[in-house]
Order: structure tokens, then sequence, then C-alpha cells
């Protein structure tokens, strides 16, 4: 079958092209209409031709009887028509109104389903239990929620009634001691895996808290890790900006296999894959420019590393109206991207990762410190709030 692209895909993009590069206002995106009663007044604009005539006068600089672009800059002091642009759009009339009606027929992709409302019912740990919690993982099989946080153990065992059932791994210089721990996964036939930024190394233990494996020197500041649909172990490199696969002989207590998914990431630090499809989201945090606020950016790969969509704290600041900083990430059992915003004290769902960014709020109130999320496969949703030293247990009520 042919791959080529058809005039008519050709003469649509083309259009698109126009409406929103030549003919669309930059600060109020109204779109130049020829049909419009008004149209003698709407054909002028900046000589970048980024700007209609009403936020011309709005722009424009009385002192010096000019105007300057809020995009790129230039000044000009005689804005002038565009009447090529607008009689090569009239030419286009008669495909345009087919384009039209070929677009009122194309089924529109599904408007993004997630819960009409999250109830928590219940909420353990608090401080004294929990210190400070950095990360926490779930068990598919058992049930049990693993955190790991700065309190004498630091690994802490939870079962879904919020009763404590064993820790383990007190800060040490003993080689299986626990110092600092950021991320930690599960696997479903019972180990957890952590990594340990005090001696840049992942651990994996068991559920008792018996040392299996230490895994040192590959890694420059370890901090997030998932376990993968094949029971592999990723593990976001922050210092080094690498993913890491890890392929573990569990039972033997080995390393089989160390590869290097990811190079040239940015500070990645939380991960999640989920273990449906297994797509792979990052969070990277990017570096400051001069007086510029902290930023983060959610990538999303598919299983063979092919970037599906990116979103950074920029563009969701343009959707949420305010600045949102990135904690953590999850995959739901739909393939939507639901990120932690520690700004706002919120859980925000992001959609599919080719949809970006069709922003939906999920959790608004009661939270202090989001650092990590889990989507249970019974439907329900996690969220460590590092704020009040707490995992909190939410319900859906009902779908969108």
């Amino acid at each position: 079958m042919s791959t080529q692209p058809s005039s008519h895909s050709i003469v649509r993009a083309l259009f698109r092209e126009i409406e929103m590069n030549l003919m669309e206002c930059k600060i109020c995106l109204e779109k130049f209409i020829p049909e419009r009663q008004d149209r003698l007044d709407r054909r002028r604009n900046l000589f970048c031709r980024h700007v209609c005539t009403g936020c011309l006068v709005a722009l424009a600089q009385p002192q010096a009887r000019s105007s300057e672009c809020t995009f790129c800059r230039q000044e000009s002091t005689d804005p002038n028509a565009c009447l090529p642009l607008l009689q090569f759009r009239e030419g286009l009339g008669p495909i345009l109104r087919i384009i039209s009606t070929a677009r009122a027929l194309t089924p529109q992709p599904p408007r993004l389903r997630w819960f009409r409302a999250l109830t928590c019912i219940q909420s353990f740990g608090g401080w004294g239990s929990l210190v400070n919690p950095t990360s926490f993982a779930l068990c598919p099989r058992s049930g049990k929620v693993v955190v790991v946080h700065e309190g004498k153990k630091r690994v802490k065992i939870f079962g879904l009634d919020g009763m404590c059932i064993t820790e383990f791994g007190e800060k040490g210089e003993k080689p299986h001691s626990i110092q600092y721990p950021l991320g930690v996964t599960t696997t479903p036939d019972g180990y957890v895996i952590l990594t340990d930024a005090g001696d840049h190394s992942v651990k994996v233990f068991d559920f008792s808290g018996q040392s299996k494996l230490i895994i040192g020197g590959l890694f420059s500041l370890p901090w997030g890790v998932q376990t993968t649909p094949q029971k592999k172990i990723l593990v976001a490199d922050a210092g080094a900006g690498l993913l890491h696969l890890l392929e573990i002989d569990f039972q033997a207590g080995a390393l089989k296999k160390a590869e290097k998914l990811l190079t040239h990431l940015c500070n990645p630090r939380a991960l999640s894959v989920s273990q449906i499809n297994g797509i792979i989201a990052v969070v990277e945090h990017l570096i400051p420019q001069g007086t510029c606020p902290v930023s983060t950016r959610i990538r999303v790969y598919s299983p063979s590393l092919q970037l599906l969509g990116q979103v950074d704290s920029f563009e969701l600041s343009l959707l949420h109206r305010s600045q949102m900083e990135t904690s953590a990430v999850t995959v739901d059992h739909l393939g939507n991207i639901i990120v932690a915003d520690t700004t706002n004290h919120a859980v925000v769902c992001l959609g599919k990762p080719q949809e970006f960014p069709n922003m939906m709020p999920v959790i608004t109130q009661g939270l202090s410190y989001p650092v990590a999320l889990i989507c249970g496969q019974d439907n329900s949703f996690f969220v460590l709030d590092s704020g009040i030293h707490a995992v909190k247990m939410y319900k859906p009520d009902r779908y969108f």
C-alpha cells in the first residue's frame, strides 16, 4: 500500500499552516476571515505579520510612534497591509469549503476519559511512622505497599489496611545498609529493588529484608526505578542523564546484563512503566537559565524507545495559568499520563502522549507535597504525600 500523502491531505496541511502561522493573530488568536464586514480593518498588521490591528493599537508606543511585536521584538513604524496573503486565502475558497465539509465528517478522537471524582478512602503512615518518604511501590500479587523514607529503618512494608507488616534497612556503612533511598519498585515474585544515593547503587532485598544483590559502579546518581512487564529493571540515573536497563537473576542474586537504553537526558528522576503496553514515562528536571523558575519536562517513549510525546512546565503553565513542577509520573490502564504537581499541591491527568497537552485536574485538595503516584489494578489510586509523611489511597466514583 502506498504511503505517499494524497493531494487532499497536502492542501489541508497547507491550509492549516496558513491558518496557524500566517492568518492568525498571535496575541488574540483571531483568524483573518475575508467574509467578515470588518476585514478591511483586520488586514493591517505589523511588518513581521504576527499581530492584528486591534492588538497593534494596544501594543503601540505613543512616544516613539512605533509598535513592537511581543513575539519577535521587531519594531514597525509603518504597519502595512497584508493583501497578498488575504488574496491567496480567498483564491483557495472553493477548496477550503470542501476541506471544512471533510473535517465535519471525519471522526474525532475520543476526549480525555478519566475519573469524575476520586474519594480518599484511607490514609496511613504519618509523622513518626514515616519520615520524609521519597518513593513507594505496590506489589501487584500480594497488595503490599513498600515505602522508602528517612526513618531508622529505611524500608517499611504496609498492608492495604494500613498496618505495618515489617521494616528493615538501617543506615550504616555496611554494604547491605541503606543510606539515602530515592526510588523503589517490586517484582511479582516478591523482591524489593531500591536506589541508594548514598553509595550510588541499586540494592535488591526480599520482603523479609534479606539482602540479595548490590549493584554498584554503574551509576552516578540513581533515582527512579521501575519493573518492566518482562521483569527487567529500569533505573533513571539523574547524575549521568541515562536510563539503564538491568536484567537480574533474582534467585541466584546475580546481574546478568546491564544496558544503557537512553542517553542525553537532562537530570531524569521520576520514572514509570506501563505494565499493559510497556510505554515509559520519564520526568526530567531542566537546568534553570538565569532567573527562570525551576522547570520540568515529561517525555514518553514506546517500548522500542520511540518518542511518543513530550510536554514541559511552560506548556502546561499556559493551560493551567500557573507554574507547574512535576515530581512524579504514572501511567494508568487506559494509557493516560498522570503527574504530581508540587507547586499547586495537585495531581493532573495529561491524557495520552500523542494528544499532549490535554490536561484534566484529578486531585486538587488535601495534598501537601505529592512525590510519588501509583495506579492500582482495581482502579485504586495511591499518592505518597511527603508533606504529611503519609500514603493516601483513593477510589474512583465514576468516569467522565
